[in-house]
């Protein structure tokens, strides 16, 4: 009977110390509730300080450096000039579908429309439309009863064109880049336009 009145009295002891341990520990809690900042107030930059010294985003990544001699895809097969309008640019392209060369150019102020075309006729130093003396000059097709073609200059001039002043059809580039398409776009060579 001694032995059943102790154990009770302990395990209301025991039942005691743990409601006590239950509420310490939810004050506690309530404490640290209650004086933690808000996550608005985080977002907010301390007194005198620029939003920029509390940002917690990543740093940016630098942009990946674009292969120029990766030749558009879709630009067909084989030997080819490959021409991209939203670039501006031109890859001589070999047979193996390898650029040999990649250059700027200036586009004229009508430009062909995607699609495949071949080098119809050249001329190695005329006037340009444009009133400009050019050379290596490789045309390919017309738009608007306008020859387009790509050219340089033989001054080494590479104005953008002013379509104010009228229709021309030059891509103009480098005179060295001029001398490499004068080579390799000979009649019938493949040019492809691409976007």
């Amino acid at each position: 009977m001694r032995w059943s009145k102790v154990a009770r009295s302990s395990s209301g002891f025991v039942a005691g110390l743990t409601a006590a341990a239950v509420a310490g520990v939810a004050f506690l809690a309530y404490q640290a509730a209650a004086s933690a900042p808000s996550p608005a107030r985080l977002a907010e930059p301390a007194p005198g300080k620029s939003p920029a010294a509390h940002a917690t985003l990543p740093p940016r990544k630098k942009p990946e450096k674009k292969d120029v001699f990766a030749v558009p895809a879709d630009s067909g097969v084989g030997m080819r000039v490959v021409y991209a309008l939203g670039d501006r640019r031109v890859w001589l392209v070999n047979e193996q579908g390898r650029a040999t060369r990649t250059f700027e150019v200036v586009p004229s102020t009508v430009s062909p429309p995607p699609g495949t075309y071949a080098v119809t006729s050249r001329s190695g130093s005329i006037t340009g439309s444009d009133g400009v003396q050019i050379e290596h000059v490789v045309r390919f097709t017309s738009v608007e009863n306008v020859v387009i073609g790509f050219s340089a200059a033989v001054d080494g001039s590479m104005p953008t064109p002013d379509p104010a002043a009228g229709k021309t059809g030059g891509v103009r580039m480098q005179r060295a880049d001029g001398d490499a398409m004068w080579r390799f776009a000979t009649v019938r060579v493949k040019v492809v336009v691409v976007p």
